[in-house]
């Protein structure tokens, strides 16, 4: 009997040296099993994509536009050992920003070598993008630093808005240095618990991405992209779309808009369904927690076929 499964896709932040490795990905026969996508993106990045992400260096598995399709590839892979090892059937998926083109290429409604070619292209986009910054704002209800980014924000080039709404307590912030900085000190000011800059350079779900999506939309319409076999609840709605003028749409403002994973987790929790999370590292199960979430499991943890086999 299939089990009915929500899928989530982890985005850009959960790479790691080894991830295919310590997700026992590296049980698949990877000469023979998908070697059409993986010799794809190693063309794309320029670099044997296996040996780099078990080898590194971690500098160049950092680097946006070589980390993007890595990320597609191994959730990929992940994927597909679940079709290989579960009797699986997905009712629901998402993916957390990067994660929803691995979410869409699971609803096949992309092609793997697709959705690879497309996130390289956002990633280059995005650091061409002007520089800016991001910090996690603990402890401040979301609609509270909603109003600060607001007053921080001065003109068109000193913007900051909300970028990651990850959970009640966790909210990223997304724009140019200087708004970020008045950002943080007035939600320090009225009672945030913490404000912790991101070692990054690149302002993601920011106004400073707009150029970015209107050069991404024109890369779009070079794909071919079909509606979802499975209804995808996307970042920046946190519901499904019923046509392809509008999957196109919320991808290109997906770059510019916040991700509002609480929405998300709030919808997920009324599915009931057991949540997966379908790639490296295990940072949607720790959003997934810290949402009140029950039943998720990771295909990154060493127990996971053991534990879902045992679900229910």
């Amino acid at each position: 009997m299939s089990l009915p499964a929500f899928l989530a896709f982890p985005g850009q932040g959960s790479q790691h040296l080894s991830m295919l490795s310590i997700g026992g990905i590296l049980d698949i026969d990877l000469s023979t099993n998908h070697k059409d996508a993986v010799e794809y993106c190693s063309d794309l990045i320029s670099y044997n994509a296996i040996k780099l992400i078990e080898e590194g260096p971690e500098d160049i598995i950092n680097k946006t536009s070589v980390t993007q399709p890595l990320l597609v590839l191994c959730s990929y892979l992940h994927h597909q050992k679940l079709l290989d090892k579960l009797d699986l059937k997905p009712m629901y998926m998402a993916g957390h920003s990067l994660g929803e083109y691995s979410a869409l290429v699971a609803a096949n409604a992309i092609s793997i070598t697709s959705a690879l070619k497309l996130v390289k292209k956002r990633g280059e986009l995005m650091e061409s993008a002007p520089n800016g910054s991001m910090s996690a704002i603990m402890g401040l209800e979301q609609h509270l630093i909603e109003g600060l980014c607001i007053e921080a924000s001065t003109g068109i080039d000193s913007q900051v808005q909300c970028a990651n709404l990850n959970t009640p307590n966790q909210t990223v912030i997304s724009g140019h240095q200087d708004a970020i900085d008045r950002a943080q000190a007035l939600c320090l000011e009225i009672g945030a618990k913490r404000a912790i800059k991101l070692k990054v350079s690149i302002a993601s779900h920011s106004p400073l991405m707009i150029e970015a999506a209107k050069e991404f939309k024109q890369t779009l319409q070079t794909i071919e992209i079909l509606m979802p076999e499975t209804p995808i609840l996307h970042n920046s709605t946190a519901s499904s779309v019923d046509c392809i003028d509008d999957l196109k749409s919320v991808l290109v403002s997906q770059l510019h808009s916040p991700v509002r994973w609480v929405e998300t987790c709030i919808k997920i929790s009324s599915f009931d369904l057991p949540v997966i999370e379908c790639g490296p590292n295990k940072i949607l199960s720790g959003l997934f927690k810290a949402n009140k979430l029950e039943n998720y499991f990771s295909s990154s943890d060493e127990q996971f076929y053991e534990k879902i086999s045992n679900y229910g």
